[in-house]
C-alpha cells in the first residue's frame, strides 16, 4: 500500500501491522479477485488521503459505502462526478441550504470538504457490488474503531458528526471532554424528518471551530464565479 501523508502513517502503523489487518488484507485480496468490490482498491484510503490528520477539523461518519456501479471513491457520502445524487447527499444538502443558506450543488463529489478539513469515513470501508453491509463482518469495525479513537486520543477540538444508529454508537469512542460529538438521525428519507433536518450541524460545526482558534469549514460545493 502506498503512504498515506498527512501524518496518518505513523498514526495508523499499529493498527495497518496487527495481526486483524492481516486478516481483513487477506479477506480483501480474495474478494478483490473473485468479484466487483466498491470503492477501487486505490481509492480505498481516499479519505485519509484528502484530509491530512494536522488540518484535521471535523469527522463525519457513514456506514457502508454505495454498492452501485460508479458510485463509491472512499468518502462517506460523496459520489463520483457526473452519478446521480443518492437520496441522503440530497438530504444532506437541503440542510446545508437550510442552515447556511448555501445553494444546493448539482455535483455530489464531496472532495472539497475532504479538503478542507473532513475526515469522510465510513466505518465499513468496502462493500461487494449490489450488496449493502456485506463486508461488514470482515473486521472493519474493529479498524475503524480504532481511527476513531486515535482521533479522539490524539487531537483536540474535533467536531465528531453521527447520523443515524450505527454512527451515534460509535459515541462512547470519543472524548466528549476534548471535542464536540453533534449526534441526530441519519439524513435517509426513512428518518431525515426525526431530527435531521433542522440539526444545524453544519453551522454548529463551524462556530464551535471558530470559537477554538480554527478556521471554519467551507461547506459550498458551487463552483465559484469568476471575477
Amino acid at each position: 500500500m502506498k503512504p498515506l501523508g498527512g501524518g496518518w502513517d505513523e498514526l495508523l502503523a499499529p493498527l495497518f501491522n496487527s495481526e486483524n489487518y492481516k486478516k481483513i488484507r487477506e479477506f480483501l485480496i480474495y474478494e478483490y479477485s473473485h468479484y466487483t468490490v466498491y470503492p477501487d482498491m486505490y481509492d480505498l484510503y481516499n479519505c485519509f488521503r484528502y484530509t491530512p490528520l494536522n488540518e484535521l477539523k471535523a469527522v463525519i461518519l457513514g456506514q457502508d459505502p454505495y454498492h452501485e456501479p460508479n458510485q463509491a471513491h472512499g468518502l462517506c457520502f460523496s459520489v463520483k462526478k457526473g452519478v446521480p445524487l443518492p437520496p441522503s447527499l440530497v438530504n444532506i444538502f437541503k440542510e446545508i441550504e437550510n442552515d447556511l443558506r448555501i445553494r444546493e450543488p448539482d455535483c455530489g463529489d464531496l472532495t472539497k470538504w475532504a479538503q478542507n478539513g473532513v475526515l469522510l469515513l465510513n466505518t465499513t470501508l468496502t462493500v461487494r457490488e449490489h450488496l449493502a453491509n456485506s463486508h461488514s463482518k470482515c473486521g472493519w469495525a474493529w479498524f475503524t474503531d480504532s481511527v476513531i479513537k486515535l482521533i479522539s486520543e490524539n487531537t483536540r477540538n474535533t467536531v465528531f458528526i453521527l447520523w443515524g444508529g450505527n454512527a451515534r454508537s460509535k459515541a462512547p469512542l470519543i472524548d466528549a471532554r476534548k471535542h464536540l460529538v453533534l449526534q441526530c438521525a441519519h439524513p435517509s428519507p426513512l428518518s431525515a424528518y426525526n431530527g435531521f433536518f433542522g440539526c444545524g450541524h453544519f453551522s454548529k460545526t463551524n462556530s464551535y471551530l471558530v470559537s477554538h482558534g480554527k478556521e471554519p469549514v467551507d461547506w459550498d460545493l458551487n463552483p465559484k464565479d469568476n471575477i
